[in-house]
């Protein structure tokens, strides 16, 4: 720098010379020029000065500013490293402020985001939004615990609109099939069509489910109306003999249920007009109504008795008609109300029957034919119903007991309780057994008083006919022997009677007994000898083998003739 003053103070004077400036104006001038040099470096020094102040004023605020933002952030204070020049402290401080800033600007626009998403679907929930301070930048875990938030509100939505869609679909059925139209605000918004007018609160889904309840209850009444409306219309087309029956008049539309009650009801209102014209026709047919629905309830004379006054009134009036359909009806909900009372007596009595049944056949020898395993399947059948019988009997009881606790009325059947019913019908069969059994023996007595028992021919010397059991027979002495073996049922069975004949025909000596003469073999038959049911055969064979056990009817003939 000094050389190069040097050289221009040279060219300075060298100009000064060639122009003839002396000396005392060529020291001014150069005293002007030393002066301009220091002011001009005093000015640069100046700038540079303020510059560098300038700086040092921009670190500390930068600073400032950095400390700010880290307690606004929640960050910790930035600090620079040692030995470093001013320019470079001030650029890593300054690239610190601009990350921050930008950090802060993210962080906002974030939380103004979530928010909005926040308080959509809190006004949705009807929840309470999650509070960030407005005013303060929020920090990263505040940030997480909104969108947690709002992750728990976005599950809570799924959850509930599901249900809600499914509620509001169920009721715009209902209302559409019973012709319902919205009365309050809940149920325009039920039947909306827009997804989100209606909110998902726990208060709205249980209103749409108190709702639907009324709905359906609604539709129950609509449905028992119509149906009456309906089984009137067809009991007036059945009275009146009318063709509207038989498809002049649409039995089943597309309609709603308020509509069909209408059209029912104009139906009924033109049919009872109608029967006016015919009242004796109609009372009649009222009364063989009557009796078809005494005898599906089973009443019995006691139950009948009061209304034949009425029954058998021939002045036919409109009053005496109504007399009829209010008993009519009154038969009807006895019958709907004891349904399952008459259900299980009708089941009740149809296995009675195939016991009773059962019991016949198991008189009948031809039954050990076991063609096709029709015994073993006999025997399932037969133990099903007994098994049934009692559970049947059991379910009565219980439901009769809570029937007549309730109504303060006995359940009649025919005419008498449930249990008598059933005592009185098994007391029946067995005096029905007792009579058979009496006169089957009456009659096996009588035949063998007046008729010798048939027997087997004479064995002849053929060798080809030769019985399947013989026994040998002292001269004076004759058994006949009715041989009944039970085997299963999936073995093939042998007859079940046969007698037994001696090689040579016996000699029977004359012997007279209070003046009757009768051979040992016809005073052997007419004893009467204690009779064996098949119940007590069949149960013998369930024992255990024991000196007591009877396992076919020879044992007892053996005894008696062993005893005699």
């Amino acid at each position: 720098m000094i050389s190069g003053i040097n050289m221009a103070m040279l060219q300075l004077v060298d100009i000064w010379d060639s122009i003839g400036i002396v000396e005392d104006q060529r020291a001014e001038r150069m005293l002007t020029v030393k002066t301009h040099i220091e002011n001009l470096l005093r000015d640069m020094i100046a700038e540079e000065e303020s510059r560098r102040r300038e700086i040092e004023t921009g670190i500390v605020n930068t600073q400032k500013q950095l400390e700010e933002l880290c307690k606004e952030l929640t960050e910790k204070p930035y600090k620079v490293e040692d030995g470093l020049t001013v320019l470079q402290v001030e650029k890593k401080l300054r690239y610190r402020l601009e990350a921050l800033q930008a950090e802060k600007n993210d962080r906002m626009m974030e939380l103004k985001a979530l928010q909005q998403e926040d308080e959509q679907l809190c006004s949705q929930l009807c929840a309470t939004p999650h509070y960030v301070p407005s005013s303060t930048v929020p920090s990263r875990e505040q940030l997480k615990a909104l969108r947690e938030h709002i992750q728990d509100l976005t599950i809570e939505k799924g959850r509930r609109l599901p249900v809600s869609t499914a509620l509001r679909k169920d009721v715009a059925l209902l209302a559409g099939e019973i012709g319902h139209d919205p009365e309050t605000s809940l149920e325009s918004e039920a039947v909306s069509d827009d997804p989100d007018v209606l909110l998902l609160t726990h208060e709205n889904i249980n209103a749409l489910k108190l709702l639907i309840g009324q709905l359906e209850l609604k539709r129950r009444s609509l449905t028992s109306t119509r149906d009456k409306l309906k089984d009137r219309a067809i009991s007036l087309w059945n009275r009146l003999d009318c063709p509207e029956k038989d498809g002049g008049f649409p039995l089943d539309t597309q309609g709603t249920l308020t509509d069909d009650i209408s059209r029912w009801k104009v139906e009924v209102d033109r049919l009872e007009q109608l029967q006016k014209a015919k009242l004796e026709d109609v009372i009649e047919k009222a009364r063989l109504e009557l009796i078809d629905m005494w005898d599906k309830c089973l009443s019995g004379p006691e139950q009948r008795e009061p209304f034949n006054s009425h029954f058998c009134d021939s002045n036919y009036t409109e009053e005496l008609l109504m007399v009829h359909d209010a008993e009519l009806a009154k038969l009807k909900d006895y019958r709907e109300q004891a349904r399952p009372l008459l259900d299980n007596l009708e089941k009740w009595e149809k296995n009675w029957a195939l016991f009773q049944d059962f019991e016949r056949k198991a008189s009948d020898p031809s039954r050990f034919s076991n063609r096709g395993g029709a015994l073993l399947k006999e025997t399932k059948e037969r133990a099903k119903v007994q098994r049934m019988l009692p559970k049947l009997e059991d379910e009565m009881k219980a439901a009769v007991a809570v029937w007549e606790k309730s109504r303060g009325a006995a359940f009649l059947v025919r005419g008498q309780k449930l249990l008598d019913y059933i005592c009185t019908q098994k007391e029946e069969y067995k005096l029905q057994k007792d009579r058979e059994k009496s006169e089957r023996m009456t009659k096996k007595a009588d035949s063998t008083l007046f008729k010798t028992p048939t027997k087997r021919p004479m064995m002849s010397t053929s060798t080809s006919a030769t019985p399947n059991k013989t026994r040998k027979q002292t001269p004076n002495q004759t058994v006949v022997r009715a041989t009944a073996t039970s085997m299963s049922s999936s073995s093939s069975l042998p007859s079940p009677c046969m007698s037994l004949q001696p090689s040579k025909p016996p000699v029977w000596p004359n012997k007279t007994l209070e003046g009757n003469t009768r051979a040992p073999l016809q005073e052997f038959n007419c004893e009467q000898l204690p009779a064996i049911t098949y119940s007590d055969f069949t149960s013998e064979l369930s024992r255990k083998a024991s000196q007591e056990a009877i396992f076919n009817s020879t044992v007892v003939l053996d005894a008696e003739r062993g005893s005699k």
